[in-house]
């Protein structure tokens, strides 16, 4: 049979026809308890999720390229901060190098100015000059910061390239109090080092830097001659007791040197005067050093002891 019209049949069994019909009744039974709100919202949750992991998934790679750039950035600064860390080292080495220099020359040159020194002609023409005063300014600076990079640890000997160069320095200084026109160069323009030297002594252990200490009571001594330099003295506050404190110091050469000190102090009646009470409780160390087993100093000491009745007698 024909028509205008095709039309296709497929044969089914009766039986497939039955349980197919059976199979769409129960879907359309269980269609609706299974397709329900629920599972609607947790397909639109796991939609969300699986956009808002691909969003992730870009943070993440966007990251970890961010992470990249900054472990090369870091790359590259560790190189240049170890480049810069060779270029400090070695500039550090190149300034120890440079302090070890100028601490030789330094130490070669004060050598050397402090043997010349000892000629009054080249004081004369060391004073004569202009950077005269700036050069005792800066060897005063120079020993006091000496003595103070020692803090505790003062040694006991100096035999070193830096107490060479302070010794050098104070002997100068030293050598250049020996002279007339030194001395009064001394306590009129130099004043404030001759005021260091004097609380330097106070600073430095007793028993340490003996020859630095003999030197600045050396200088100290020839000052003393130069009325100004003894007036200058017995208005120091606490001279004749910081004398007192180094006549105990286990060097008999420093002690020999404070008791020249003081007989020196002692020339001029109006400071022995203004002076005469602190003189008074030096006399038992005095006394002591009299019988000392140094020769000098005992004879100095007696010689001192004699001075001191012979001025009290006189008063």
């Amino acid at each position: 049979m024909s028509s205008s019209t095709d039309t296709e049949f497929v044969l089914v069994k009766r039986k497939d026809l039955e349980r197919l019909t059976t199979e769409v009744m129960q879907m359309r039974d269980f269609l609706p308890q299974i397709l329900n709100q629920e599972l609607v919202e947790s397909v639109q949750r796991l939609e969300a999720a699986e956009i808002a992991l691909e969003t992730k998934e870009l943070d993440c790679a966007h990251v970890s390229a961010r992470l990249e750039v900054s472990q090369g950035e870091y790359l590259r600064a560790n190189e240049e901060n170890q480049a810069l860390l060779v270029q400090v080292t070695s500039l550090q080495e190149q300034s120890v190098q440079q302090a070890e220099y100028c601490t030789h020359m330094g130490s070669a040159l004060c050598s050397l100015l402090w043997g010349l020194s000892t000629n009054e002609g080249i004081v004369n023409s060391i004073l004569g000059m202009d950077k005269a005063p700036e050069f005792f300014n800066l060897a005063s600076h120079t020993v006091v910061s000496f003595v103070e990079s020692l803090a505790g640890e003062q040694p006991q000997d100096d035999d070193t390239e830096e107490s060479r160069f302070v010794l050098g320095l104070a002997g100068t200084i030293t050598n250049v109090a020996a002279v007339s026109c030194g001395r009064e160069f001394l306590m009129s323009s130099c004043r404030d080092l001759m005021e260091s030297w004097f609380h330097l002594l106070g600073k430095i252990s007793l028993g340490t830097c003996n020859r630095l200490r003999v030197l600045i009571l050396m200088s100290l001594y020839n000052v003393s001659i130069n009325r100004n330099g003894v007036l200058w003295m017995s208005q120091c506050v606490g001279f004749i007791s910081q004398l007192q404190r180094l006549l105990t110091d286990p060097d008999p050469e420093i002690c020999l040197n404070v008791l020249h000190l003081i007989q020196s102090v002692i020339m001029d009646t109006d400071i022995l005067r203004l002076l005469w009470k602190d003189i008074q409780e030096c006399v038992p160390r005095v006394m002591e050093l009299s019988q000392s087993g140094s020769p000098d100093l005992q004879r100095l000491a007696r010689e001192l002891l004699q001075e001191v009745r012979g001025r009290q007698d006189e008063s």
